[in-house]
């Protein structure tokens, strides 16, 4: 089925879990796994995995079977994905239980965390699940990127987001604006 398609019926099925109605560009997805390279012992997890707009790339960097895990929410997605990718491992899973599904997954440590999560568009309660998930792999050493839709960048949520990674992790290094893509996009890169 064509990704655009899936995106959009997975949108109107769920909004509040697809957060946009059209997968990520090439251009949004290079800038997220920009400098990433995955091994055993540097493990990339990727959140919110969604059609694989990100996936698509990283399968280019990833060495081995040992070095990526992908949670997504949706089954559909999750099944299409194993098909697409069957060398990568993706759990069908909330990022809300990141540490359990890492420990279960029996992987190596994690060196990057890559987010597709629609973090403006999560009830108040799971997204501060998510993040302090994302900060106790973050507390032993790790990348996270997320992005931000240049339209929400302001909205409560975001800057919310922005606030507990600042306080924690100093300030995000913010890309350009990556305007070939819908809606226009930064990415947002903190290191511990």
């Amino acid at each position: 089925m064509n990704e655009h398609i899936q995106f959009l019926q997975a949108f109107l099925k769920n909004p509040l879990h697809v957060g946009a109605i059209t997968p990520s560009s090439p251009e949004l997805a290079w800038k997220m796994i920009e400098d990433v390279q995955p091994n055993k012992e540097n493990v990339i997890v990727e959140l919110g995995v969604g059609t694989g707009s990100f996936t698509k790339l990283i399968n280019q960097i990833v060495p081995d079977d040992k070095s990526y895990l992908g949670i997504e929410i949706s089954r559909d997605f999750v099944k299409a994905l194993k098909k697409e990718y069957p060398n990568l491992m993706f759990v069908c899973g909330n990022a809300a239980k990141l540490q359990k599904l890492h420990e279960k997954s029996g992987l190596g440590k994690v060196g990057y965390i890559i987010s597709g999560i629609p973090f403006v568009s999560l009830p108040n309660d799971v997204g501060d699940e998510i993040l302090q998930q994302i900060s106790s792999f973050m507390d032993q050493g790790c990348m996270f990127r997320t992005f931000q839709y240049a339209h929400g960048y302001y909205m409560p949520s975001a800057v919310k987001l922005r606030k507990f990674m600042h306080a924690r992790y100093g300030r995000a290094k913010k890309s350009q604006l990556i305007v070939k893509n819908v809606p226009p996009a930064y990415s947002l890169t903190w290191q511990s």
